[in-house]
């Protein structure tokens, strides 16, 4: 259960675009009671493993009154605040294994964090008694027994792509935000910038180990794998997109790409590129007509439509249309691909004029330029939504099968030029598909794969006082969005439901999807009955539970 994270994408780092723009997301020795042994047991990392966590960091235990509590408490949405008992700071499989026993012997809720960045209070919830922080687990390397790379939860993206890129010259098709934690982020699909040409995070995760819960109460650690005769192939197979917080702890992935032969490990994931080259474009509010922002969305859309086949020759490219609310004065296009590509400069000149044709605007900053690969997805604060003092938020968000209807577009403009937004709100377009839909929806617990864009709906800001009007603002303009399907994306010809790295504790809310369609279809679509089967089979007593959670099935 590493928590429930984000696949969050980047913005791009033009000078005029600010960290406050939108988002694009000493300790006790460890344990001498048999950390190898125990591990071995349960088909869990092996003897190697086991030797590289002898003298790892931990387990530290802060409470209240502490004065480390409050620096350790708050994740990286300041709205969410828990209050649990203890937070237990810890560094191997073993220390986890323990501290689950504790929990669960004790009868304590129990939530675990990595990176921080939950959308939703899943691990600040007020029932949360134990909040395990993984932070410290943050290994990245290489895996010769298991061919494949060992990644912890608690290692965040820039890390990484940072050890991937160093080591061996490949990555994963991951997300823009180098502070996220790779816990949530994998567990729940994980996707970004490389994702249409070599499809998502999971679909390059060849195994996990998670600590588990037994029926009598039992802790214990388990790999599972994606091979076919795996008998735990289950539990490998939810957490390709099942989402962090419903069955274990995750304390470890593995990654290898399917079907690739061989020990060398610089042919086992992508190669990574050499450089990026970003396009930006960027137009003032002043002059945004109605007719040229719907366009804009019209145009965006129809491209990714027409250029979102797997193996389509415009796969490589990626790009995202930023729309802020009128108040913040801006709209922005952003075009990404490996420089290197056949043509890549030429396809980003024609996706940019595909998108702005018809469109009579003059941009405030027009700007391409090329750059070392790390160097896009290492910047810090790239991502982030909001700064070290601007750190409240809400998201929302949607799949998208084509463009959006032109009610929907109507309501877009609608809510962007209203008097209620302010200068941190507005929402995206994130183009998708490619690589991703060359994946049956079964084969992974991604449902969505016939799907061209991710749409983002959210609003930032600081005080506490102005919770309501920023939440109110962001509930009307998606509801308005999706009124014709009862105030949320329900799976259909144009929608298809919601990604839940981006989790939205509204979809389960009556008063907020009016639908009839409950949150786990919006979510999982025809892959929820057999996340519940896993449910009952690892956490048989429901230890593993957030708002969003997924449920053990019905008894009878």
């Amino acid at each position: 259960m590493s928590e429930v994270g984000d696949g969050r994408t980047s913005l791009p780092g033009a000078a005029a675009v600010s960290r406050r723009g939108l988002l694009a997301g000493a300790g006790a020795a460890a344990g001498t009671w048999g950390a190898e042994a125990a591990l071995a047991q349960s088909g869990a990392a092996g003897p190697a493993a086991a030797e590289a966590e002898a003298a790892i960091f931990g387990p530290v235990t802060v409470r209240p009154g502490d004065f480390r509590y409050d620096n350790l408490l708050r994740g990286n949405n300041f709205r969410f605040v828990g209050r649990p008992e203890e937070i237990r700071v810890v560094g191997s499989t073993d220390q986890v294994v323990r501290a689950v026993s504790e929990a669960v012997r004790s009868g304590r809720r129990v939530a675990v964090r990595s990176g921080g960045h939950c959308f939703e209070n899943f691990t600040a919830d007020p029932a949360v008694r134990v909040l395990l922080d993984l932070s410290p687990m943050d290994a990245v390397g290489y895996d010769a027994d298991r061919r494949a790379f060992a990644v912890q939860p608690g290692a965040n993206l820039g890390q990484v792509y940072r050890t991937l890129l160093k080591g061996w010259g490949v990555t994963i098709p991951g997300g823009s935000c180098p502070e996220v934690g790779a816990g949530g982020h994998f567990a729940g699909g994980g996707y970004g910038p490389l994702s249409r040409r070599y499809g998502s995070v999971v679909d390059h995760l060849y195994g996990v180990e998670v600590v588990v819960v037994d029926r009598d109460g039992t802790a214990r650690a388990v790999v599972a794998t994606r091979e076919p005769d795996d008998p735990r192939r289950d539990l490998w197979w939810a957490h390709t997109g099942g989402g962090g917080g419903n069955f274990g702890v995750v304390t470890r992935y593995w990654l290898r790409s399917p079907g690739v032969a061989g020990t060398d490990p610089s042919q086992l994931l992508p190669a990574a590129p050499q450089r990026m080259l970003q396009h930006v474009v960027i137009w003032s509010w002043e002059h945004m007509t109605e007719k040229a922002l719907t366009g804009l969305l019209r145009n965006f859309g129809t491209w990714h439509e027409r250029n979102s086949a797997p193996g389509s020759p415009h796969a490589g490219l990626y790009g995202i249309l930023q729309l802020s609310h009128r108040a913040g004065g801006t709209v922005m296009l952003v075009a990404q691909i490996d420089a290197d590509l056949p043509n890549a400069d030429s396809m980003v000149t024609g996706f940019a004029s595909a998108v702005t044709a018809g469109i009579d605007l003059t941009p405030a900053l027009d700007i391409r330029r090329t750059m070392p690969w790390l160097h896009r997805m290492t910047w810090p604060g790239s991502g982030e939504p909001g700064d070290v003092i601007i750190r409240r938020y809400k998201i929302k968000a949607g799949y998208l099968r084509r463009s959006f209807t032109e009610t929907q577009l109507a309501a877009v403009h609608r809510n962007l030029t209203n008097s209620t937004g302010g200068p941190n709100a507005g929402m995206l377009l994130i183009g998708y598909g490619g690589q991703v839909r060359a994946v049956a929806p079964g084969a992974t617990a991604i449902a969505q794969r016939d799907v061209v864009m991710k749409a983002v709906y959210q609003t930032i800001w600081e005080d506490e006082k102005d919770d309501k009007a920023n939440l109110a603002w962001v509930r009307g303009f998606y509801h308005d969005v999706y009124a014709e399907t009862g105030g949320v994306p329900v799976p259909g010809e144009v929608n298809d439901g919601s990604y839940i790295n981006y989790p939205d504790a509204d979809l389960a809310d009556p008063a907020w999807n009016t639908s009839g369609v409950p949150a786990h279809t919006l979510y999982y679509k025809d892959n929820y009955p057999r996340l519940q089967r896993v449910k009952a089979r690892w956490d048989p007593r429901n230890v593993f539970r957030h708002a969003l959670a997924i449920e053990p099935p019905q008894a009878g």
